[in-house]
């Protein structure tokens, strides 16, 4: 019996449109590169398909599903597998490049039956709004109209016509924070096969909502979305129900039609399939005024940690500067939340990072325990980040995989650490890498919105979110320019009239 064959791939960044620094093809070859046999290997069963971030993945899933569902009927061909930390927009010769590669190994791959992406789904690039949907129209045209592409998506994703018109079927995140990468590429390997051994018939309804904000945390285990979350879960023991998503868009991205989405895929029942994504939308619609809690300035942050002493006796406080997430494209140089450490918290231990190529290079071949005297930060968006000066000691230099190089600067009651590349600090990891150890902080900065919630689990006593000025800021999102009413810039009373408009319906 002939085999179906089905390549794979994944190309994949959160982008945050307000980053001044441009997302370029090196980037993504320094975080996460992977060719042909290379993604093979990381990808079976004993890989480790992302180096420095997580074991497995959504392709990793992937290949489990070829395993358990096309077990010698299915031939997996492995392509490449590119992923950049979030930042800026892709330049257009990043997007270009990417693309075309994409294409390229598609066409060398001979004859194909499907196609699975792992995408992220709110990248963006110069010169076009939405390059998710680009990359699928590539990936369409260069395979034809009877090849079945599947798709894994953040649920952090934009859906957009494009999205629903070229991928047969997608699957997203179900947690937040995101701890289910192998089972949503299981998920989307599964009704990949299905569909390709004549097992169902996918069917899909989506519904677009014009609403950016809601839901409060918007963790999957907390209220008001763990009851989201679980009628998802309802729906997968329905008869004929195959998957459904839920997206709550990337309020950074700049799409013009940016909002949260729903998805629903059926086996053949386009009417249960519109009756599901109605009730996902209608309960999604429901928690749009649970807004997020007022966080803190830099000296109230400082002033909670300060206050809970049995806390920080048997552990840390991480504290979140929620103006410069680089785990939502923030370039990481914002210097103020470290001046408040440093004017303001002379009686706590706290460990932060910050981003300064030039420090790096200039105090790489100091010794150790040379006296330093230099600025910090204000490189990259100089018109926002004033550059902070700070003076203290070499007192560590080590080249981390996904930091580059990185020097500790002791500067008594704070140390901090400068790096070469994105700081996208969320594990303990980091700070134990430079000699650090979290149980003995008071304070550890981190520069993720929610996966610091999971790798910190065993440290953290005290989570806070600490706002100074950047360009994560929420309220960002309503600088961009809707082509509709959304909320919460615009009350709206029911989302179905956008929704039509959107996806073209009568």
């Amino acid at each position: 019996m002939k085999k179906l064959r089905i390549a794979y791939a994944r190309v994949a960044q959160e982008t945050n449109a307000f980053s001044p620094v441009h997302t370029e093809l090196a980037d993504f070859h320094r975080t996460h590169w992977l060719e042909a046999d290379a993604l093979h290997r990381a990808t079976d069963r004993f890989g480790y398909e992302a180096r420095g971030f997580i074991r497995n993945a959504e392709l990793s899933g992937f290949r489990r599903a070829v395993r358990q569902h096309g077990a010698g009927r299915v031939e997996a061909i492995p392509l490449f597998s590119a992923w950049a930390i979030p930042g800026g927009p892709l330049s257009r010769a990043c997007f270009d490049a990417l693309r075309d590669r994409l294409v390229a190994d598609l066409r060398a791959a001979g004859p194909l039956d499907g196609v699975m992406l792992s995408l992220h789904g709110a990248m963006g690039a110069e010169d076009t709004v939405d390059p998710d949907g680009d990359l699928l129209r590539a990936v369409r045209e260069a395979v034809g109209p009877d090849v079945k592409i599947a798709v894994s998506l953040d649920l952090h994703a934009q859906i957009t016509e494009q999205t629903e018109a070229y991928a047969d079927v997608i699957s997203a995140y179900r947690t937040n924070p995101h701890r289910d990468h192998v089972s949503t590429g299981f998920r989307a390997g599964k009704m990949l096969i299905d569909a390709l051994l004549g097992r169902t018939r996918p069917t899909v309804a989506w519904r677009t909502l014009p609403m950016v904000m809601g839901g409060g945390l918007t963790l999957d285990f907390l209220q008001p979305m763990r009851g989201v979350f679980r009628m998802m879960r309802r729906f997968d023991k329905l008869p004929g129900v195959l998957d459904s998503s839920l997206f709550m868009c990337h309020i950074w991205n700049d799409h013009p039609n940016l909002g949260w989405s729903v998805h629903v895929v059926t086996d053949g029942d386009q009417a249960l399939a519109d009756r599901l994504a109605d009730d996902l939308a209608e309960a999604a619609w429901g928690v749009r005024h649970h807004g997020l809690p007022t966080p803190p300035s830099a000296s109230e942050a400082i002033a909670k940690v300060r206050a809970a002493t049995g806390r920080r006796r048997i552990g840390t406080a991480c504290v979140c500067d929620v103006s410069d997430v680089v785990g939502a494209g923030a370039p990481g140089e914002n210097p103020r939340l470290i001046q408040a450490l440093l004017d303001e918290a002379s009686d706590l231990l706290s460990f932060a990072p910050i981003r300064d190529a030039e420090v790096v290079e200039a105090l790489w071949d100091r010794p150790i325990d040379s006296l330093v005297s230099t600025d910090v930060g204000g490189k990259l968006q100089p018109e926002l980040n004033a550059p902070l000066h700070v003076s203290g000691r070499l007192a560590r230099k080590v080249t981390l995989e996904g930091f580059d190089r990185v020097v500790l600067l002791d500067l008594g009651h704070v140390q901090l650490a400068v790096t070469e590349g994105a700081p996208l600090v969320m594990k303990p990891a980091f700070y134990r890498a430079l000699g650090l150890n979290p149980w003995k902080a008071d304070i550890c900065v981190v520069k993720s919105l929610f996966p610091f919630r999971l790798y910190f689990l065993a440290e953290n006593r005290l989570t806070i979110y600490a706002k100074t000025e950047g360009v994560t800021d929420f309220d960002l999102v309503r600088r961009f320019e809707m082509a509709h009413p959304v909320f919460p810039m615009a009350e709206l009373d029911d989302w179905r009239p956008v929704d039509r408009i959107r996806r073209h319906v009568a």
